[in-house]
């Protein structure tokens, strides 16, 4: 089958870690490169954010990233990209036409309006991963949101415009069918894991001074407030002889320069535990492994999380994760059996978890195979391509044709 996918802001080739570079660039490349390995043709479509890069460039997993012209050709907040759209989506448009594919895959919302602008003229079936919804991030962030005004409007027209909608946990099925969205036309289908990459044992970078403390956490993400790192910060003032490692940042390691990560370091010395608080700043993407094994326990506190990668991430590496109870968290995290949910935003829970997991180290040690076992039957990227696939499949044949007989069609009009 030849898929396109659509990501406009989160480039497959980006750096791990930036701004606007997360779990959703992860995301876009596991399953490209899935599926690729499972003999479908795959070209992701994103946004020009280097003005010397080729229009396309060949992954060395295989797939195809094909750069669209829209904007300044430079790395900008993904929200600034919003007023660049209709030119994103007519030459996505041009782009369809030259190489039809079979499906359009678009993740996030703004590469959904995108899609169904440029593919649904051409008959093409839309399949949408919005990776967060807008009514939630405004519930949590407030007057912080710095989202388009129309997000919510548009997400709400893109829910009832797409051929499926590909959830990526329980808590956003609720919320799309609030916004409207036809019930059989939502799925969920969660992300994945490269297992074998976290799996395998791997020394910690030389950033991980020893131990000064007997117990280590460790909690990763991109330094915004909403992934609630304050509040690990905030436990960690009732775990004593526990160090914590902060993950996230800017890319050259001086996190003080970076406004959240002096605010994170200004409330650890508020509290006076800045001596058991390092704050690494970004790290490569292949360093993951070892700073995830590196510790006791790893930690993710987020205020909200449509999916959060991270978990899957550190039970592959065999460490127990303690996490927030919010969105996609509840469904990777089963609680007592491969870690543990507490309640968000409350540092006195997180604290009561943390000090009565360190002290059992034969339940630390349980849950660590449980993790392993849960992510090996769950959650492998060859299962999350094959039930995307299937997806497409659905979709394809809900337009009165299958690929192979497409295919036909176009070698007959060519």
């Amino acid at each position: 089958m030849k898929i396109a996918m659509v990501s406009e802001h989160a480039s497959p080739l980006a750096d791990f870690g930036g701004p606007d570079a997360g779990g959703q660039n992860v995301h876009v490349a596991e399953l490209a490169a899935a599926l690729t390995r499972d003999g479908h043709d795959v070209t992701v479509y994103t946004r020009r954010d280097r003005k010397h890069a080729p229009v396309v460039v060949t992954a060395d997993a295989g797939y195809r990233v094909h750069h669209i012209n829209a904007g300044p050709p430079q790395s900008i907040p993904k929200d600034d990209i919003f007023p660049h759209l209709g030119a994103f989506a007519d030459e996505l448009g041009e782009a369809l036409i030259a190489d039809r594919p079979h499906v359009i895959h678009a993740h996030f919302w703004m590469s959904g309006l995108a899609a169904i602008l440029a593919g649904k003229p051409l008959g093409l079936p839309v399949v949408v991963t919005y990776h967060a919804l807008g009514a939630e991030k405004r519930r949590f962030q407030g007057s912080e949101d710095t989202s388009p005004p129309s997000r919510i409007a548009m997400e709400t027209v893109i829910a009832r415009h797409a051929d499926m909608i590909a959830a990526t946990c329980t808590e956003e099925v609720f919320a799309l069918s609030r916004m409207g969205a036809p019930t059989d036309r939502v799925t969920v289908v969660p992300c994945g894991v490269d297992l074998d990459a976290f799996a395998a044992p791997a020394d910690p970078p030389a950033v991980l001074t020893p131990r000064r403390t007997s117990h280590r956490v460790v909690s990763v993400g991109r330094l915004v407030p909403r992934k609630g790192f304050e509040v690990a910060i905030e436990a960690l003032a009732e775990v004593p002889d526990t160090e914590l490692v902060i993950v996230g940042g800017p890319a050259d390691g001086d996190v003080l320069d970076d406004p959240e990560g002096a605010r994170l370091w200004s409330r650890a010395q508020e509290l006076g535990v800045a001596d058991r608080v390092l704050l690494t700043g970004r790290m490569d993407r292949d360093m993951m492994p070892a700073i995830l094994q590196c510790g006791d326990l790893v930690l993710c506190t987020p205020w909200y999380e449509p999916f959060g990668m991270v978990p899957l991430e550190a039970m592959s590496a065999g460490t127990p994760v303690v996490a927030a109870a919010v969105g996609g968290l509840r469904d990777t995290v089963a609680s007592g059996v491969c870690g543990e949910l507490v309640p968000p935003r409350d540092p006195h829970a997180l604290a009561e978890t943390l000090n009565a997991l360190l002290a059992d180290r034969n339940r630390i040690d349980g849950y660590s195979a449980a993790g392993l076992e849960r992510v090996r039957t769950r959650y492998t990227w060859a299962r999350v391509a094959s039930e995307t696939a299937r997806i497409y499949r659905r979709v394809v044949a809900a337009r009165g044709n299958t690929p192979a007989e497409s295919e036909t069609r176009d070698r007959s009009h060519a």
